[in-house]
């Protein structure tokens, strides 16, 4: 069975810091828990999981203390059998502890590994910056570092792709040793100062990536990128949607949440000729050990 027989979808089910009274993001170990069904029930077979604070009023913000991410991973578990969690780690500045802890708690089949460093930046149409210019620091020491959690629990590293030079810096990562299995290649794509949602672009960094590698697009903007994600679905990659990403779907209407975005995408999938994977069949392509 090949990867680019069956369609494996991804559901990025609620990002980092997304306003929770302004958007609809799930927060609560419920609400992720619920969330993740409907995108389970679409389609989906790995969640992609970032973890929000649980007291009254800090929704909005990231937390990695284990217990509640525990809690809200053992929820999705039990909400979608057989489901595969891909974990996010990223975090600003050189210290890893927090989410290592947290890595080593949940012992997620994936892990997400930002793969280089970029100056993550956006501009308003009136020319003012959208948030202060800021660098996302992701250099080799802290990539060494999240890759020996990950080499510990066993988890695949999938590698986060800002640009084209990071997409290369992990075919240097393998060759030097740094991970030795083949890794999954995310290519995060609509970061202003990052990779454009071009699919002329996708077709060229195929030919970047770490031979054997699986891989797959974040496309991040409105209803712009859904010609991306029908390059990814033809070109054989795995497929990844959900409110982290976008809101909108492929017609310009607002999805509800994430089950909308999942439909969408495995509707896609299914166009350009490709099944949706069961959890198992998941597991299979990308050598992931059986279900618990």
């Amino acid at each position: 069975m090949s990867q680019s027989d069956k369609a494996i979808i991804t559901c990025a089910v609620t990002g980092v810091l997304t306003n929770p009274q302004q958007h609809p993001v799930p927060v609560t170990v419920e609400q992720m828990a619920a969330a993740a069904k409907e995108a389970f029930d679409a389609g989906a077979t790995v969640m992609h999981l970032h973890y929000r604070r649980q007291e009254a009023g800090q929704g909005h913000l990231p937390t990695w203390e284990p217990k509640i991410c525990s809690e809200i991973t053992e929820a999705v578990r039990e909400a979608c059998p057989g489901v595969v969690i891909n974990m996010s780690t990223g975090v600003m500045g050189a210290d890893v502890s927090a989410p290592c802890e947290a890595m080593r708690a949940l012992r997620p089949e994936i892990a997400a590994c930002n793969a280089g460093t970029l100056n993550y930046l956006k501009a308003r149409s009136n020319g003012n910056w959208a948030w202060p210019p800021l660098v996302f620091d992701n250099p080799v020491s802290k990539v060494q570092a999240m890759l020996d959690v990950m080499n510990e629990v066993g988890a695949m590293p999938e590698f986060e792709c800002f640009d084209v030079g990071i997409v290369r810096s992990v075919g240097l990562y393998r060759a030097t040793g740094m991970v030795t299995r083949a890794p999954h290649t995310n290519f995060v794509m609509g970061v202003a100062s990052g990779m454009p949602t071009d699919p002329r672009l996708l077709k060229l960094l195929l030919d970047y990536k770490p031979e054997g590698s699986s891989w797959e697009v974040t496309a991040i903007g409105r209803q712009e990128i859904w010609a991306l994600h029908r390059a990814a679905a033809e070109l054989g990659g795995c497929l990844r949607t959900g409110v982290e990403d976008t809101f909108y779907l492929p017609n310009g209407e607002r999805a509800r949440g994430n089950g909308d975005l999942i439909e969408a995408m495995a509707t896609l999938a299914r166009e350009a000729g490709r099944a949706v994977t069961s959890p198992a069949e998941t597991r299979e392509i990308l050598g992931l050990p059986a279900a618990a």
